[in-house]
């Protein structure tokens, strides 16, 4: 194994962080805490460990007042996932160091905090790359595996749960355990994707991709109605490495589903005349600048004031007809600019506004999926709640307990939220749960804001939650471990 530099904060900012470990009987004061999407929140006290032994603190710190605790890694969660109201929550962003290293197998363990930005800057120089991304490098690995995340690559090579080895958890006792996929195969399942109700994740091993060049091949496409970007995906399959789609989710009629297919390959070995280069940390840096003058960081507040519909429809429209103009031209793209489309402008989520967003996603087997989606946006039309963006993707079915994979697609729609449409958005929301689960659809708890404990059990099945309330009860008896999205849809004790 190869032993690097972690990433690990400052010698001044570590100073800090040991003067405030979680040694002392008094609780911190609560904060506001909210989902990436900024449309739910709660207050509570937040606990920062830097180490183990911070982390089996905080356990007896919950037990000892009795509280429930919720985790928390970046706090890429759209929705409730990582808050816990009126509790404690348990915030593993400062375990970010890289503890294990082998560049000739690509297999590195990281502590929970380490984002995948860190861990993608921290390989691709030995040329490894994360197997499955999200369209953000800033969620942490732990949240990654505790949502059990998949990417644009997910009908290949599935979740990133099926490039885990192994996990270290505390459960809420202190007791610290490995778990591994041969040895521990029902709680490795169930853990992964369990959204960190069954034990703390300190460490995650898994591993890398190995790539030829710090470029991938790029080949967009536009469709002109849902379903010839079906017919894009069904086409590219068998020699696609990435796929996805975006869609005009305000078109309508004939044009209902247009968008945009990007299709993207890996480089083979030898077709980079320059790998040393494009694999260099630096190369895959996106600008943070627009033009090499703006500074992207403010960008949000002009974006803001074309997030209504009149706005959108010209954004969208726009978007689609100069996709015209290079439709099945390929190019070269960096891995980092095409997997981190939600990094082009930080913070843009704030251009929604203060009431922030909410992203409906369903996956849908592929006999269902047409038909199913077509319906969801003419309902949302018909509502007066109008997406802004679909984003359109293919899927497999997996291994996990609490999974939302299908052999079928994904299409994700995002709503702005106000406070005159609020409870709307959620009515359409339980409307649209039952076209979903009547389809055989799924949903995923990482993006999910609006799902009833009903919605829930519908698709999920009484099995398979009971199934993971069993080893709740046998891990976590007092349950101590709680979040908001648990209450929301586990069934009530």
């Amino acid at each position: 194994m190869v032993a690097r530099e972690s990433f690990r904060p400052s010698t001044a900012l570590a100073e800090v962080l040991k003067s405030s470990d979680l040694t002392s009987p008094a609780l911190p004061p609560s904060e506001r805490l909210s989902g990436w999407g900024r449309s739910l929140s709660g207050a509570s006290r937040v606990l920062r460990p830097s180490t183990l032994d911070g982390v089996s603190a905080a356990l007896a710190i919950a037990r000892r007042e009795n509280l429930k605790i919720g985790l928390r890694g970046a706090g890429q969660s759209y929705g409730d996932a990582a808050l816990a109201s009126g509790e404690l929550s348990l915030d593993v962003s400062r375990m970010r160091r890289v503890l294990d290293w082998d560049p000739s197998s690509g297999r590195i363990r990281v502590e929970p905090g380490v984002t995948i930005r860190e861990l993608w800057q921290y390989a691709i120089e030995d040329g490894w790359w994360p197997a499955v991304v999200p369209g953000t490098s800033h969620a942490s690995i732990g949240g990654c595996a505790s949502a059990n995340i998949h990417g644009k690559n997910n009908w290949r090579v599935g979740p990133i749960g099926e490039h885990i080895e192994e996990l270290e958890i505390v459960l809420p006792s202190g007791e610290c355990r490995s778990v591994r996929r041969d040895s521990d195969a029902e709680l490795f399942r169930a853990v992964i994707g369990g959204f960190g109700l069954l034990g703390v994740i300190v460490s995650v091993t898994l591993r890398l991709e190995k790539i030829h060049s710090g470029l991938l091949e790029v080949t967009p496409l536009v469709a002109r109605d849902l379903d010839e970007m079906i017919d894009l995906f069904a086409a590219r399959l068998d020699r696609a490495d990435y796929l996805v789609g975006w869609i005009d989710a305000l078109a309508s009629g004939g044009a209902l589903g247009r968008g945009m297919v990007h299709e993207a390959r890996h480089l083979e070995p030898g077709v980079d005349p320059e790998p040393r280069q494009t694999l260099r940390r630096d190369f895959q840096e996106l600008p943070d600048t627009l033009f090499g003058l703006l500074p992207k960081s403010r960008l949000w507040l002009a974006m803001r004031a074309l997030f209504n519909p009149l706005g959108m429809r010209a954004v969208n429209t726009a978007k689609y007809r100069s996709g015209h103009l290079h439709s099945g031209r390929s190019f070269r793209q960096p891995y980092a600019e095409f997997q981190f489309l939600l990094d082009y402008v930080p913070e843009w989520r704030r251009a929604y506004g203060p009431g922030g967003m909410i992203q409906y996603q369903s996956f849908v087997p592929e006999r269902t999926a047409a038909a199913t989606f077509r319906e969801k946006i003419r309902l949302a039309h018909a509502r007066g709640l109008r997406p802004f963006l679909g984003v359109f993707k293919r899927h497999r079915r997996d291994e996990f307990l609490l999974t939302h994979g299908v052999d079928g697609f994904s299409l994700a729609l995002e709503f702005k939220v106000t406070e005159r449409n609020r409870a709307r958005l959620w009515d359409l929301a339980a409307e649209l749960d039952e076209i979903v689960v009547s389809a055989g659809g799924r949903f995923y708890l990482a993006k999910d804001s609006t799902l009833s404990r009903e919605s829930f059990a519908a698709y999920m099945g009484a099995d398979r939650i009971e199934r993971f309330l069993a080893l709740k009860r046998r891990l976590d008896p007092e349950f101590r471990l709680e979040t908001d999205l648990f209450r929301r849809v586990f069934p009530a004790r």
